[in-house]
């Protein structure tokens, strides 16, 4: 089990790198000067001290596996459910890992029926025990069906906080499209 979690954690992280793309340095992104969608800041953060435009791509998924996956625990998540964890890792590098378990710990409460499955969770954006603990009962409880319904409960948040982005600061609309085709549901 251990094994196929590494696999999928590995098809993550290229298809992260695959839809970041190489170096983009755009004013009007936020997050600065990237490589492989790894920001300056969070390069630096994490001990590289190069040109953006150089950095190694294997510095990039040891940074994505390190502060997307690990730390965050939605590698655990990924072993729960592949496609869950998939989406959390990458809403995760787009937003930050606490908004990501944000929405999940809000869908999880929204669909605990009358809040007798499983403890309501503190939507506190950090996939803690309680958390994991919540997702395995819900899923138990749902199966598939479940786990799709909460895949879109996560999308739905996920474009609508792109949308109020884009409501909140006008130069952010020039990324919402792609935003939306490449990440919501990806």
């Amino acid at each position: 089990m251990i094994a196929l979690a590494e696999q999928r954690i590995e098809r993550i992280l290229s298809d992260l790198i695959a839809v970041e793309g190489g170096y983009v340095h755009d004013a009007a992104d936020h997050g600065g000067e990237t490589r492989w969608g790894i920001t300056v800041a969070t390069a630096r953060a994490h001990g590289y001290t190069g040109p953006m435009a150089t950095l190694p791509e294997a510095t990039a998924r040891a940074i994505y596996r390190t502060q997307y996956v690990e730390a965050p625990r939605f590698g655990e998540v990924v072993a729960i459910d592949p496609e869950i964890g998939a989406t959390l890792v990458d809403i995760g590098v787009n937003m930050g890992p606490a908004v990501a378990a944000r929405f999940l710990q809000r869908w999880l409460n929204a669909f605990n029926d009358t809040g007798t499955r499983y403890a309501e969770l503190v939507v506190d954006g950090q996939a803690g025990n309680k958390t994991l603990d919540a997702l395995r009962t819900f899923l138990r409880w749902r199966g598939p069906m479940g786990a799709a319904a909460l895949l879109k409960g996560i999308h739905s948040s996920q474009g609508t906080r792109y949308l109020d982005i884009t409501e909140g600061n006008r130069s952010q609309r020039r990324f919402v499209f792609g935003w939306i085709t490449n990440r919501v549901g990806m």
